[in-house]
């Protein structure tokens, strides 16, 4: 999300409609805290900053909602409310958040939904291997060859997936932990192999578990959880 000026001076400026040498004097006799503390001439503004002027607000913090979501088996990733078992009516919010990605129809688990444009684009358009754990139940026993080549990578439409993270859970179940998001991937990677998916619930999206929630449950993300989130981003760009 962009800046909201190009300075805390512009801001006052505009805002009060003075001059900028009566912006400038303001600012440094301490009559502008953002935050709650003194502003500078040259500080960028961002949304969730809060800026008072002699005590009153002239900009309230603006602040985001991040949720995590478990997304029931049959429920589309898609607010459209005119596609069928939406996901705007099954999450039934009080605000508009927008799911961090996808998944697909037939898979459940956890999604991520927020109105926090920087953190939406920077996980969906991120250049970086992020990840994202599954879990996932077959039609038939797995064995040892089938488990190595889905850890070393199936070729499925046209090109190799990346190697992948496998642990085996039962005879017929194994957790895999993906560095891509290809269309359908895992259920494609399978199929490749002779087997089908019976079910896939997604566990993890990068520092994010679904913890304890149940389908069609949700919950604010922690203070913590929101930390690791911006952590882990914020490595990806150093």
């Amino acid at each position: 999300m962009k800046a909201l000026t190009s300075s805390l001076k512009y801001f006052i400026v505009q805002k009060l409609r003075i001059s900028n040498q009566e912006a400038v004097s303001c600012i440094l006799s301490g009559r502008v805290l953002v935050n709650g503390e003194k502003g500078q001439l040259t500080q960028v503004l961002r949304p969730e900053d809060s800026i008072c002027f002699d005590n009153q607000y002239l900009k309230e913090a603006q602040t985001f909602v991040y949720l995590a979501y478990y997304k029931p088996r049959g429920i589309e990733s898609t607010l459209n409310t005119d596609i069928q078992n939406n996901l705007a009516q099954t999450l039934n919010f009080n605000r508009r958040v927008f799911p961090v990605g996808r998944l697909d129809k037939d898979s459940e688990g956890l999604m991520l939904l927020t109105d926090n444009g920087k953190i939406l684009n920077k996980i969906i358009h991120s250049n970086n291997h992020q990840e994202k754990e599954y879990l996932v139940t077959v039609d038939k026993p797995l064995t040892p060859a089938v488990l190595a080549q889905l850890a070393a990578g199936v070729v499925i439409m046209g090109k190799r997936t990346r190697p992948a993270q496998l642990e085996q859970v039962d005879a017929t179940t194994f957790k895999i932990i993906l560095t891509q998001g290809l269309n359908r991937q895992i259920r494609r990677m399978c199929y490749q192999l002779g087997f089908g998916v019976q079910q896939l619930i997604r566990l993890r999206i990068i520092s994010i578990g679904l913890g304890n929630l149940k389908p069609g449950e949700w919950r604010y993300l922690s203070p913590a959880e929101m930390e690791n989130l911006n952590r882990n981003l914020s490595a990806e760009t150093d």
